[in-house]
């Protein structure tokens, strides 16, 4: 059975994001596998230093994989420590750099690999946008290829803040019956291994389908 999925709508590591103690008891560990590649070119070291703080005030601790560029995900030497995570986190970014560093690696497939069996996995913002497919493109709100790891359902996060043209971009172009999920800040949309969907946090999770509120319930 594979782990929880958290989809985390950004502002991670923060007071709000109570969900954080809940993924660490799912893990069944006390240790966490952070990703700062979508925050490659916007000083990776502090969100590793923001993730250590957070993650030590819940009895934990944060070990960083230097994933930042293509070469680093090719690489086959960080392939048994991804093998041994109970909680690998996607830090906040770019995601179209996250997916071309990832897309077709064998990080990507020792991350996909670990979630199957049965490790916590998470992404924020921009980590969480790249495993859906399609993917919003932050852009301008179009539609683009993701990672693909969660199917059939786009994600918006940052919604509380999320540009309204941006969003209505999407929605109109979402193609009939896909799930537009927004996410805001400090917020989680959490996929348990029995494939049940869960808010948690300090904001709200909105689903729409065909541009009309809907509930969790249409999530695949």
């Amino acid at each position: 059975m594979p782990g929880t999925l958290a989809l985390v709508g950004g502002d991670e590591w923060r007071p709000g994001c109570s969900f954080d103690q809940d993924l660490l008891v799912a893990s069944g560990g006390t240790h966490v596998v952070v990703l700062a590649t979508a925050a490659a070119y916007e000083h990776p070291e502090r969100a590793i230093q923001t993730a250590g703080a957070w993650f030590a005030s819940l009895g934990a601790t944060v070990g960083s994989l230097p994933v930042l560029t293509r070469p680093d995900a090719l690489a086959p030497t960080h392939i048994g420590r991804l093998a041994e995570a109970r909680f690998i986190y996607l830090a906040d970014g770019s995601p179209m750099h996250l997916r071309s560093v990832l897309k077709d690696s064998p990080v990507w497939d020792a991350i996909v690999a670990a979630w199957r069996d049965g490790a916590v996995l998470a992404g924020s913002g921009s980590g969480a946008m790249v495993l859906c497919d399609p993917m919003v493109d932050p852009r301008g709100g179009a539609l683009t290829l993701g990672l693909g790891l969660q199917e059939r359902m786009a994600l918006i996060p940052h919604h509380d803040t999320w540009s309204h043209d941006k969003e209505k971009r999407t929605l109109n172009i979402a193609p009939q019956g896909l799930p537009i999920v927004g996410i805001d800040g400090r917020t989680a949309l959490l996929r348990h291994g029995d494939g049940t969907w869960q808010a948690a946090g300090a904001g709200r999770v909105t689903v729409f389908v065909d541009g009309l509120p809907a509930d969790l319930s249409v999530l695949p």
